[in-house]
C-alpha cells in the first residue's frame, strides 16, 4: 500500500528540472516529462520514480512471462524497460551484431518513492512498509536544487556505418524488397564513442531543452543511463482500451514560417511518407487484433502531421478494446517490437535487419515506460535517444529510416542524419 501527500508547486516547468536533479541520489531513477504536449491521451505532466524496493533484471529467455509474474505479484507501479532484442522470446530470432553497451535485455523496478505531477499539483506516493516519508521541507530541499550545465571535453563522435557501406547495405535492402521477401524495413545505424565521460543530467537537459518532446525520459540503473527525447508512443493501456501512435515519416524544420510550413505540407503529401505511414499503420492493426475484441480495433487518425523543435513527423493513431482473457502483458507480447521500428512483414524484416545492420540495438527501438498498480500501462518508442553505460565510457545513440520500394539510399542517408542533429548537437 501506498499513502499520498500532495503539495502546491508554484512553478512547475522549473520544478520539473529541479526534481530529476534531486533524484540524482538514488540507484534507480525514471524521469518521463511530457514537455506540456498534452493531448486526450496524456495522464501527467510529468513522473518521478527513484529508489528500488524490489527489482528484476534478465535476458530475453522467458521474458515476458516472468514480467507478468513480476506485475501480477507486486500490483503497485512498476518502471523500466524492454529492449528490442526481447523479439528473440517472441520468435525463432538471434542478436548476434556487436553490443558496446552491455544493457539488460529487461529491467523493471518498484519504486519506494514516486512523484506525479499534473499541472501545479504534485502527489508524493511512498511506500508505506518502507516508513520512507519524504521530508517536511521536501519542496524547499528540491527548489534548492543546481540544474547548471557543466563545461566538459569534447567526445569523439564515430560513425559505426561508412557512407558508402549505408547506401551498400540499403540497396540490398532494396533487393529484398524487389524480390517480394518484405514491402518495408526500418534501417538503423549507430554513432558511438569510447572512453567518453560525460555528466548524464547535464546531457539530459541539454537535449531536451533543444527537443522539448512527449515522451521524454531520464532513466538510470546504477550505472547505465537513458536520456532519450522521444516523440513516439508505443502503447498505453487505459482500462480496456489500447493506443498505439506510430510514426512514419520526417521532415526538417525551418526558421522561415513560409519555408518550414512548405516542409511541412510537402510532408503530408508525399507519397512515399505517407505509403510508410500506413503500411505501418495496417501492422499496428493486426498487432492489436491478436488481443482485441472482435471488430473494436480503429484507425483514431491517419498520417496526422505533428511539429517538435527539431522535426514535423507523420503520426497514425490506432486503438482497440482488450478482450477480458488477455492481460496487460500479453497486449505488450503480442506487438512487440513496435512496428515503427520494424518492417513488413514483421518477422522477415527483424530477421533481415538482424543480417545487414552491425550493432545490436539494445534498449535503443525498444520502449521505456511504467505499470500502475491496477495494471493500466504506458510506454515509448526509444529514439532520439542517447544510451550511455559509465562503467566501460560508452557512449552511443541510433538513429534509422524507413526503406521502402520507392526509398532512394542517399536521401535515406540523409534523414538518419536529419534524426542525429540533436544528439550530436549536444555530445559534440
Amino acid at each position: 500500500m501506498r499513502t499520498s501527500i500532495y503539495k502546491f508547486i508554484k512553478e512547475p516547468l522549473q520544478f520539473k528540472q529541479q526534481l530529476v536533479a534531486w533524484g540524482q541520489q538514488f540507484r534507480e531513477i525514471s524521469f518521463l516529462d511530457s514537455n506540456s504536449f498534452s493531448n486526450e491521451y496524456s495522464s501527467f505532466d510529468c513522473v518521478l520514480a527513484v529508489d528500488a524496493f524490489t527489482s528484476m533484471k534478465t535476458d530475453y529467455h522467458n521474458a515476458f512471462e516472468d514480467l507478468k509474474q513480476y506485475q501480477q505479484t507486486t500490483k503497485d507501479w512498476l518502471f523500466g524497460y524492454l529492449s528490442y532484442d526481447l523479439k528473440n522470446d517472441q520468435e525463432h530470432l538471434q542478436s548476434n551484431n556487436y553490443d558496446g553497451l552491455d544493457f539488460p535485455d529487461l529491467f523493471f523496478f518498484q519504486p519506494k518513492k514516486l512523484f506525479l505531477l499534473k499541472g501545479n499539483q504534485l502527489e508524493i506516493k511512498y511506500l508505506n512498509m518502507c516508513d520512507d516519508e519524504v521530508e517536511d521541507d521536501f519542496i524547499d530541499i528540491v527548489n534548492s536544487q543546481k540544474t547548471g550545465v557543466e563545461n566538459q571535453n569534447k567526445i569523439a563522435i564515430e560513425q559505426r556505418i561508412p557512407k558508402q557501406n549505408y547506401i551498400e547495405k540499403v540497396s540490398k535492402l532494396l533487393e529484398y524488397i524487389h524480390h517480394g521477401d518484405l514491402y518495408e524495413a526500418n534501417f538503423c545505424m549507430e554513432f558511438f564513442a569510447k572512453n567518453a565521460v560525460i555528466n548524464p543530467l547535464e546531457k539530459f537537459l541539454r537535449l531536451n531543452e533543444i527537443s522539448q518532446a512527449p515522451f521524454t525520459v531520464f532513466f538510470k540503473n546504477d550505472k547505465q543511463f537513458l536520456l532519450s527525447a522521444s516523440p513516439e508512443r508505443y502503447l498505453k493501456k487505459e482500462g480496456v482500451n489500447l493506443i498505439s501512435q506510430p510514426i512514419k515519416g520526417t521532415s526538417k524544420r525551418f526558421l522561415d514560417p513560409l519555408e518550414d510550413e512548405k516542409s511541412k505540407n510537402t510532408l503530408a503529401e508525399d507519397p512515399k511518407e505517407r505509403a510508410e505511414n500506413i503500411m505501418i499503420t495496417d501492422l499496428v492493426r493486426n498487432d492489436l487484433s491478436r488481443t482485441a475484441e472482435k471488430a473494436s480495433v480503429e484507425v483514431k487518425e491517419l498520417c496526422g502531421i505533428y511539429s517538435f523543435l527539431q522535426v514535423h513527423q507523420m503520426i497514425s493513431t490506432v486503438t482497440s478494446k482488450i478482450d477480458p482473457q488477455y492481460t496487460a502483458v500479453d497486449t505488450i507480447r503480442t506487438t512487440f517490437p513496435m512496428g515503427s521500428m520494424t518492417g513488413a512483414p514483421k518477422y522477415a524484416a527483424m530477421k533481415i535487419i538482424e543480417e545487414l545492420e552491425e550493432t545490436k540495438r539494445g534498449l535503443y527501438s525498444g520502449a521505456v515506460g511504467y505499470f500502475t498498480p491496477n495494471g493500466d500501462f504506458d510506454f515509448n518508442v526509444v529514439i532520439r535517444s542517447i544510451l550511455y553505460n559509465q562503467e566501460n565510457k560508452y557512449v552511443s545513440f541510433s538513429v534509422g529510416s524507413a526503406i521502402t520500394s520507392l526509398s532512394i539510399p542517399e536521401k535515406e542517408y540523409d534523414e538518419c542524419l536529419l534524426k542525429a542533429k540533436a544528439m550530436h548537437e549536444v555530445l559534440l
